[in-house]
């Protein structure tokens, strides 16, 4: 399963109340204020954890609440403050408050984002005495906690995403280049939920690639997958577009593909991209002499042999402009 989209409430520490004491001590029978100031409530954060994939990995829980501030006491002792509450999303969350406006963009690991603070703690009687006043009774409570409903939205961070038709064998070929093992049969939509995978393009370097369920005519509209899928793509680097080379028409495939991109979005259709024919296996001469007639370079590929995909790796990560150095 992949959970993408939810929604959560929280609410932060009320601050605790200060207090009105005086001084009663032996020999000292009118002491002046000594009333201490309330504790800070917990202000609830949220944290990227980059063992996070989904927001699925949040678990069950979508009301969160930090602590309260205790009150002040006696002896000008301020009370103790609230505990922070950190929650933790995966890396590329994008949050928005109850009427869609965007509020933050989590997409560094380690990143925190002050999502409620917590309320201030009142003030003591000690704070209130003056010259004409020498015993005020005066005191503040704490501010109140600060309660708030989000629209957590998942963009998937992936330096390369796989751009194509169903069935056009996105989940074969990043079953051959990476360690992902998404579902893969001979109809469409096989794959309902974006699959992630490492590939190693080298002893020390590797780059993540996403396959994107696949996009139909109309996508762009909400046909099919629709917006459901498109918006994890804004976020890669580099398209690949992975075309069917036995199909009938496979540049018709790659200009529709292209046209509900930039219906999308346009910046979308500026990226950088590679496109890939796939199934060399079963022959695809017409396919390649048609790019090549529109001068369209291209890899020849078969996702089911790993015929050219070596060749196909190494040019996706000449594209990228800095491969992460991993230590495995």
């Amino acid at each position: 399963m992949f959970l993408d989209e939810t929604k959560i409430q929280i609410t932060s520490g009320k601050g605790g109340d200060g207090i009105s004491s005086f001084r009663r001590e032996a020999m000292v029978p009118k002491g002046g204020p000594d009333g201490g100031d309330g504790g800070h409530g917990g202000s609830v954060y949220l944290r990227v954890n980059e063992q996070y994939t989904t927001l699925l990995d949040m678990g069950n829980i979508r009301m969160f609440k930090a602590k309260n501030g205790q009150s002040g006491g006696a002896q000008k002792c301020t009370g103790k403050s609230g505990e922070d509450l950190y929650i933790d999303v995966p890396r590329g969350t994008l949050i928005k408050d109850e009427q869609g406006m965007q509020l933050a963009d989590l997409t560094e690991i380690g990143e925190t984002w002050l999502a409620a603070p917590g309320g201030k703690g009142g003030l003591g009687n000690q704070h209130f005495a003056t010259p004409t006043n020498r015993a005020p009774r005066k005191f503040t409570v704490g501010k109140p906690a600060v309660e708030r409903i989000l629209h957590l939205e998942l963009k998937l961070m992936a330096d390369v995403g796989l751009v194509g038709f169903p069935n056009a064998g996105k989940s074969s070929l990043v079953n051959k280049i990476s360690g992902a093992k998404p579902k893969v049969a001979d109809y469409p939509f096989t794959t309902l939920n974006p699959i992630l995978g490492i590939v190693q393009s080298s002893p020390i370097h590797s780059f993540v690639i996403a396959d994107i369920p696949g996009i139909i005519e109309g996508a762009a509209k909400g046909k099919g997958l629709g917006h459901t899928f498109l918006k994890h793509i804004e976020r890669n680097h580099t398209l690949l577009y992975v075309i069917d080379g036995f199909s009938d028409n496979p540049w018709e495939q790659f200009e529709i593909l292209q046209k509900e991109l930039k219906n999308f979005h346009p910046q979308l259709a500026k990226k950088p991209f590679i496109v890939a024919l796939n199934k060399a296996d079963l022959g695809i001469e017409n396919a390649e002499k048609t790019f090549k007639q529109h001068k369209q370079d291209f890899v020849s590929i078969s996702a089911a042999t790993g015929k050219g995909c070596p060749e196909l790796v190494q040019r996706i990560a000449k594209q990228l402009p800095k491969l992460e150095q991993k230590g495995w």
